[in-house]
């Protein structure tokens, strides 16, 4: 901003290695040698085992002539006794690089397993902010999905399976050292994963352009990303096979995620864990429903930055009041979810009154509350699901 006022507060910004393109995935194998890989444990799920991406890079470590075992018990929210089973893997075959490829649930395992291997506790020990004290195991990653973005971030969330809720890890401790980011991947994505992942994406970006650790350099990245999703996220679902758009939701995947993991989130992804650990649900299908709903109890409290994510996204923000803004936005929000197809509500999902307390007194004390632009208090949370049901 020429001639304006800068944000001089202290922030950080971390990032790993990453090489964004066609055909990035096909460097793995190189990357594994260079961080010391001798026998690395390559950790997926069933799903990606029937890909060709799959037998691509199999094929790529077998000739560069690296020992790998392969762990493929991973569920879409990945659970805490899947991580301890996957230690156990690592330990027998005496690994020493982690290698994933798949979607975030993949990729937030391996990095429990990290975790675990180095540090020698629990999984769910290591619950919060900056709780590991040991680095993990040199990690690569290679995201198939565009939105989860655990392949550049902070975070890993995993389900702790006995109390059904989600458990947020963040240090950056866990930031893998290398992404290969390649957008060709995401063709093999059906629609309804698409849409899912790309609304994680959104809210992400969202929720980082609005917390109040928001900083320039989170702001540019968070910002770029709804510009780019708001253009060809849709285009990603009617016509798949374009490499274009595939590219530049990957491309906005990795601009959110470098901007919320650096800048945290809010109350649309603390209630989104509380409610996948509960219920099992997609992860981005709770965003799509949770994110109108936090917009409407944050307005306030951000309303400039909303005015800017409105703009963004290309609605009339000129001589228009905050009050029509909100509601014009709210009304985008739920309009670009229904164009997705993602018409449920938390009702429609299995969430009944009766679950309301418990599901809101779990995600109080989830860490990404911290950030969200307007404290949110328990019965604040209970309201926000009422209102998604």
């Amino acid at each position: 901003m020429i001639g304006g006022d800068i944000q001089l507060e202290l922030r950080k910004f971390v990032a790993p290695e990453y090489i964004f393109g066609v055909g990035s995935r096909i460097m793995a194998a190189n990357y594994c040698k260079k961080l010391g890989g001798k026998t690395l444990l390559l950790v997926t799920d069933q799903g990606v085992m029937l890909t060709s991406w799959m037998d691509e890079l199999q094929k790529a470590l077998n000739e560069a002539g690296l020992e790998y075992v392969i762990f493929s018990s991973v569920s879409p929210n990945p659970r805490d006794y899947e991580v301890m089973d996957g230690l156990a893997v690592y330990l027998e075959n005496k690994c020493n690089l982690i290698l994933a490829i798949g979607g975030g649930s993949v990729m937030d395992c391996a990095k429990g397993i990290g975790i675990v291997a180095t540090n020698h506790k629990h999984i769910c020990d290591f619950e919060g902010v900056d709780k590991i004290l040991h680095p993990i195991p040199p990690m690569v990653c290679i995201p198939t999905t565009g939105g989860t973005s655990a392949d550049v971030s902070q975070f890993a969330i995993i389900n702790n399976y006995s109390k059904k809720y989600k458990m947020a890890i963040i240090s950056k401790a866990i930031v893998p050292d290398v992404a290969l980011i390649d957008p060709l991947v995401l063709t093999s994505m059906d629609p309804f994963l698409t849409a899912c992942t790309g609304i994680d994406a959104l809210s992400h970006a969202i929720e980082a352009f609005v917390s109040n650790a928001n900083s320039a350099f989170t702001d540019l990245y968070a910002a770029e990303a709804i510009r780019l999703l708001h253009h060809n996220l849709l285009i990603n679902i009617e016509k798949p096979q374009d490499i274009q758009a595939r590219g530049k939701v990957m491309l906005a995947s990795l601009y959110a995620g470098l901007a919320f993991s650096n800048a945290s989130l809010g109350c649309v992804h603390s209630l989104a864990h509380s409610l996948g650990g509960y219920l099992d649900l997609p992860h981005g299908e709770c965003n799509a429903i949770l994110l109108p709903h936090v917009v409407d109890f944050n307005f306030e409290k951000a309303s400039g930055r909303y005015r800017t994510i409105a703009g963004l996204m290309e609605l009339e923000i000129s001589g228009v009041s905050d009050g029509m803004l909100k509601q014009h936005l709210i009304t985008h929000l739920i309009q670009v979810k229904q164009n997705m197809n993602i018409p449920a509500t938390l009702k429609t999902k299995g969430v009944t009154s009766d679950v309301v307390g418990s599901l809101a007194g779990k995600a109080i004390l989830d860490p990404c509350n911290a950030t969200n632009p307007k404290r949110p208090f328990k019965k604040d949370l209970e309201v926000i699901i009422r209102e998604a049901m």
